[in-house]
């Protein structure tokens, strides 16, 4: 398989300060990939990059065989490439299927209805829910919700970020089962994440992140397994 998303040397940061110091890292087409790390690796400000919210310093970074360095969020989603941010993004007081219809605001063709039907039918809580104000959702159900929204654009690959974050046990499950699902469809997929463990366990591909440096990279399995990766990150 080729690499959809490839960095190298990237290098980004805030005001003075390099966050991201010279990461290089190719994400095959079609796979899961996870960046994991300690709090303060940059991992965030890695997919902020990437997405355009942050301009290189150095190096670059090619998606699908273009160079995005430095494009607009806009030009980057026109690409191919979504981002589904950390926390909560969804617009409260409009309902679901309006947050759906949202997903396609850079759509002009005459297809929308019929793939946000098949969103839904994809997550039938999305159906069940579609008239329901999106921020009486679920911590869970808004996640699905956000993930079902950028499939709108049919990406080629999206960035989840945290997708985990502020969920029970039962429903973090949910999502990473619906990030499987999404991802045996064909679409690539690099999630930051601080549940590590289960993000090593679904991911084909994982980079350790500490310092905005690659401390090491691998399989899942194989970081999963790596004594030193369970020792510093993993909780031994």
């Amino acid at each position: 398989m080729t690499d959809i998303l490839e960095l190298m040397d990237y290098v980004t940061g805030y005001g003075e300060i390099d966050i991201i110091r010279g990461v290089s890292v190719g994400i095959k087409r079609h796979e899961i990939a996870c960046v994991i790390g300690p709090n303060g690796a940059g991992k965030s400000t890695l997919f902020k990059g990437i997405f355009g919210l942050l301009r290189a310093r150095h190096g670059s970074i090619r998606f699908d065989g273009s160079d995005i360095t430095n494009l607009a969020p806009s030009e980057v989603l026109r690409k191919g490439l979504s981002l589904v941010p950390q926390g909560r993004c969804n617009f409260p007081a409009m309902t679901v299927r309006e947050n759906l219809e949202m997903g396609a605001f850079i759509r002009n063709d005459g297809n929308v209805p019929g793939d946000i039907e098949r969103i839904m039918d994809k997550f039938p809580v999305l159906r069940k829910k579609a008239n329901e104000m999106a921020g009486n959702l679920s911590g869970g159900e808004q996640q699905i919700l956000e993930m079902g929204r950028a499939l709108l654009l049919h990406p080629k690959l999206i960035l989840l970020d945290e997708p985990s974050l502020g969920l029970a046990p039962k429903t973090t499950e949910l999502v990473f089962e619906k990030i499987s699902d999404i991802n045996a469809d064909g679409t690539t997929i690099l999630i930051v994440e601080q549940n590590a463990r289960r993000a090593l366990s679904i991911s084909h591909h994982a980079i350790v992140l500490e310092l905005g440096k690659k401390r090491f990279e691998g399989t899942g399995e194989e970081i999963m397994h790596n004594e030193q990766v369970k020792r510093l990150y993993l909780g031994g």
